[in-house]
C-alpha cells in the first residue's frame, strides 16, 4: 500500500497567498507537493505523465506572468520600474517599496512565493523524468522545465536544494551550490537537445520546449557563466572568451532555424507575431502587464500602478520604433490605449480628453513620480501587451537572443562585429547608427529592446549596476543574491543563508 509524501523542505508547508494590490486579482497557490512514494522513500512513478507535463507547462506560464513574485524580484528591484503608493493603493504592507528600495529581508512574501513555485517545478519535472512510461520527448521537454525553473532558483538565490525522487519523508534535500548547479542544468539541456522538436520560427505561440528554448537558455547560462562561477557573488567578474564563443554559437542556431527580427517591434506582442516568439506560456493570459499599469478611467480601468522612470525613457530617441505607437482613438475597443510608453494627456477611445476622476483633473501622465505618497496621474505608463490584439505571454523571445550575441561579441573584444550586430537591430527599430559601443552602450541597448520583459535584474548584475540604480536605498553588495526564505531555513537545515542577512 501507498503512502503520500508530502514535500515540505523544498516549499514551506504553509499557504502564503500572492501580492496583490487589488481584490478583483486572485491568484490561488499551493505550497505542498503530494508525491506517490512508498514508507522507504521508494518512488513509484506518475501514473499519467502527459497531464503532469501539461500541468508543468500550464504552471510556466501562470507563474511567470503574475505581476507579483518571480516577475517582480526580476523587473522591481531594477531601474526600469517603479511601483508608488498611491494612497492606499499599492501599500500591502511595503511589499512594493522595498523591492524598489532593496531593503526586503527572509520574511518577504514575493521571495518566498518565488521560492516555493520555482523549487515546486524543479521537483514536479524531476519526478517526469524519472518515471519509467517517459518517453524520450516528454524526458527532454522536461529536462528543458526542471533547467528553466532551476535556472531561475540559482540566479535568484545561488544555491539551489535538489530532493531525489527515491528521498524517504525525513531526508532533508541537499543543497548545491551555485557552481554545481549550473553544471547540473547545463547537462539538462544539452541532454535534452536531441530529443526537443524544432520550433517554428513563424509560429504566433511555441508553448512547447523546443531546440531553440534550449539553445537560448544554454546562451544565457554562458553569458552569465562569470557570474555563477564566481566566489564573490557580487564580483567583479571575469568573463571568458570560450564561454562568449558559446553563447555565440547557441544564438546562431537559434537564428539557423529560422529565428529573425521582426520589423514591427509591438507585432511580437500581438495575435499577428511572427519570427521572434521562441517560447510562449501555455497558460498566463499577459493582461496583469497592462492592467498593473493603466489608470483607473482608461479603457480597460486598470490597478493604476507601475510605472517607467524618466531617467530610463529617456534613453529612447523619438524615431526608435521601440519608443511607442500612439492611440488610434477610432472608436474600436480599448483604441484610446497607445503602446510604448504613455505620457502626457489620455484619452478614451473615440479621442476624448480623459479626466482623473479622483484628482479632479485632467488625466495627463507626467515624467515625474515618487514612490510614497503619488498622485494618481504621475509616472509614465508602460504598455507591450495591448487589450486590443495581446497574444500569449512571451517567456523566450529572439530580440533578446540576438542582443546576447552582440554582447558575447563584444565581451571576447570582437567590438566590430558587435557594432555590426546592433546596428543591424537599430535599423531594423528605426534607431539612429551607433559609431562606437562601449559596455554602457551595450547595457543601455539590451535595456531598450527587452524593458518590461522579465529580467533585467539578471542583466543589471552581470553589470555591476544593481545595487546603484534609481532609488536603491540599500546599496549593500550582498543584494545581489535575495535571502533565503525564512521558512524554508527552518524546514531544511541543508540551507544557508546568503551573506548579508
Amino acid at each position: 500500500m501507498k503512502n503520500s509524501l508530502v514535500l515540505s523542505a523544498l516549499t514551506t508547508g504553509a499557504f502564503i497567498a500572492a501580492m496583490s494590490a487589488c481584490t478583483d486579482l486572485t491568484v490561488k497557490e499551493t505550497s505542498s507537493i503530494v508525491v506517490p512514494a512508498s514508507s522507504a522513500g521508494t518512488f513509484a512513478g506518475l501514473p499519467n505523465v502527459a497531464d503532469a507535463l501539461q500541468a508543468s507547462y500550464n504552471n510556466l506560464g501562470n507563474n511567470f506572468s503574475d505581476q507579483a513574485n518571480i516577475y517582480s524580484l526580476g523587473v522591481h528591484t531594477t531601474a526600469e520600474m517603479i511601483p508608488p503608493t498611491r494612497g492606499v493603493d499599492w501599500g500591502d504592507n511595503g511589499v512594493w517599496r522595498t523591492l524598489d528600495q532593496h531593503t526586503w529581508d527572509a520574511t518577504h512574501s514575493g521571495i518566498l512565493n518565488s521560492w516555493n513555485n520555482l523549487n515546486s517545478e524543479v521537483f514536479k519535472t524531476t519526478q517526469i523524468i524519472a518515471t519509467s512510461s517517459s518517453t524520450p520527448a516528454q524526458v527532454a521537454q522536461a529536462k528543458f522545465l526542471r533547467a528553466w525553473n532551476m535556472f531561475h532558483v540559482m540566479d535568484y538565490w545561488g544555491q539551489v536544494p535538489y530532493r531525489d525522487v527515491n528521498q524517504g519523508v525525513n531526508d532533508n534535500p541537499k543543497v548545491m551550490t551555485r557552481s554545481e548547479a549550473f553544471d547540473f542544468i547545463v547537462k539538462d539541456l544539452t541532454e535534452a537537445l536531441p530529443a526537443l522538436s524544432e520550433a517554428s520560427a513563424t509560429a504566433a505561440e511555441n508553448a512547447v520546449a523546443s531546440k531553440a528554448s534550449a539553445n537560448y537558455l544554454l546562451a544565457k547560462l554562458f553569458l552569465n557563466k562569470a557570474v555563477y562561477k564566481s566566489t564573490k557573488p557580487e564580483g567583479p567578474y571575469t568573463f571568458d572568451k570560450a564561454d562568449m564563443d558559446n553563447v555565440v554559437k547557441y544564438v546562431d542556431a537559434i537564428t539557423a532555424a529560422g529565428f529573425k527580427l521582426n520589423p514591427n517591434y509591438f507585432d511580437n506582442f500581438t495575435t499577428s507575431a511572427a519570427n521572434e516568439i521562441i517560447l510562449t506560456g501555455a497558460q498566463g493570459n499577459p493582461q496583469n502587464r497592462w492592467m498593473m499599469t493603466l489608470h483607473y478611467d482608461q479603457n480597460p480601468s486598470g490597478w493604476n500602478g507601475f510605472t517607467t522612470l524618466a531617467d530610463f525613457y529617456d534613453k529612447f530617441e523619438n524615431n526608435d520604433m521601440r519608443k511607442g505607437i500612439p492611440a488610434k482613438k477610432d472608436g474600436t475597443q480599448f483604441s484610446g490605449i497607445g503602446k510604448g510608453f504613455l505620457i502626457g494627456q489620455q484619452y478614451d477611445d473615440k479621442g476624448k480628453a480623459l479626466n482623473d476622476s479622483r484628482a479632479n483633473k485632467p488625466l495627463q501622465f507626467t515624467r515625474d513620480v515618487v514612490l510614497s505618497g503619488c498622485p494618481t496621474d504621475k509616472g509614465i505608463r508602460v504598455i507591450k501587451y495591448h487589450p486590443a490584439d495581446a497574444n500569449k505571454y512571451i517567456l523566450i523571445r529572439y530580440g533578446d537572443a540576438y542582443l546576447m550575441k552582440a554582447e558575447a561579441q563584444l565581451r571576447s573584444g570582437n567590438t566590430a562585429a558587435a557594432l555590426a550586430t546592433v546596428n543591424a537591430l537599430r535599423a531594423t527599430r528605426k534607431a539612429s547608427t551607433l559609431t562606437a559601443l562601449t559596455e554602457d552602450t551595450m547595457f543601455d541597448e539590451i535595456g531598450r529592446e527587452t524593458y518590461w520583459e522579465g529580467g533585467k535584474r539578471t542583466v543589471e548584475v552581470r553589470y555591476g549596476k544593481f545595487t546603484t540604480g534609481t532609488g536603491v536605498d540599500n546599496k549593500s553588495a550582498n543584494t545581489v543574491l535575495y535571502p533565503i526564505p525564512s521558512d524554508a531555513l527552518a524546514s531544511n537545515p541543508n540551507l544557508k543563508q546568503n551573506a548579508g542577512y
